[in-house]
């Protein structure tokens, strides 16, 4: 029982490359708000989507090692809020730590094929994500349920990161008339896969750009239930989860993002790793 109590006690670890994990993070306390949070934005070795995928695998372990390692904050399981890092590591994590529970992220396809009517769908991503194998085997599942057209997005994550309004707004807009025609006609886009956890913090210039129609999809919710589903116990507590904000990168971007997008005061420690 002992044993037990104290793994309720421990947080969950949720890593991103930078701030856009938190878009995850406001899922997952909105599933689990008794439960304990502890978040590492890597922003010192932003973005993950315009790396290779040795050095994305290198930084994952490293985070995931740092998380379990930590005395008052050892993790009972971790949240990869970044598909990227999903996508190149998830599996080598799993086989690292076989009996802690992993829960990854992936451009949410499925839930796209679900709402589609004209079954022709947008995936804006990273580089690395539209690249990677998973990605790859999870479009491959999809064959003759949708046509899906994929559009790598260089410079949004970083631009959402840096907080850089006029940039988010001209790239969104250029990758937006990169898709193609947006409607409700055959042969036209009704789903767009915000396939980068950045990208939900710019769904106001989104939805501005493909009109009130078009759905917008993430897989914050998703993941929130996923990890709700695997978690061996759960918080009894009735008081609310307690976060705590960890960075590689500058302490006070991610802290003002926290403020701005969770509407969480938190201090963030910056860390060497």
């Amino acid at each position: 029982m002992a044993d037990s109590a104290a793994n309720v006690k421990r947080p969950i670890g949720v890593f991103d490359s930078g701030v856009g994990g938190l878009s995850v993070l406001k899922a997952l306390c909105a599933e689990l708000p008794h439960e304990d949070f502890v978040y590492l934005a890597d922003s010192g070795f932003a973005p993950y989507g315009e790396r290779d995928e040795a050095f994305v695998v290198a930084r994952s372990r490293t985070i995931t090692r740092h998380l379990l390692n930590q005395q008052h904050l050892a993790i009972k399981a971790l949240v990869i809020a970044c598909n990227t890092a999903t996508a190149a590591a998830i599996h080598l994590l799993r086989q690292d730590y076989p009996t802690m529970p992993i829960v990854g992220v992936e451009p949410a396809l499925k839930p796209a094929v679900a709402v589609s009517h004209t079954r022709r769908i947008a995936v804006l991503a990273t580089r690395g994500t539209l690249a990677s194998q998973k990605f790859k085997t999870l479009l491959a599942s999809l064959n003759g349920q949708a046509d899906f057209v994929c559009q790598p997005c260089d410079g949004l994550a970083d631009a959402i990161e840096r907080d850089d309004i006029p940039k988010i707004i001209a790239l969104c807009t250029d990758y937006i008339r990169a898709t193609g025609q947006l409607g409700l006609q055959n042969g036209q886009i009704d789903t767009l896969v915000l396939g980068c956890t950045h990208y939900p913090f710019a769904s106001a210039i989104f939805r501005e750009l493909v009109g009130q129609q078009v759905h917008l999809i993430d897989n914050g919710e998703p993941v929130a239930r996923q990890t709700r589903r695997v978690l061996p116990s759960h918080a009894s507590t009735p008081h609310p989860g307690q976060l705590t904000l960890l960075t590689t990168g500058d302490a006070s971007s991610l802290a003002n993002a926290a403020q701005r997008w969770l509407n969480v005061f938190c201090p963030v420690q910056s860390l060497h790793l």
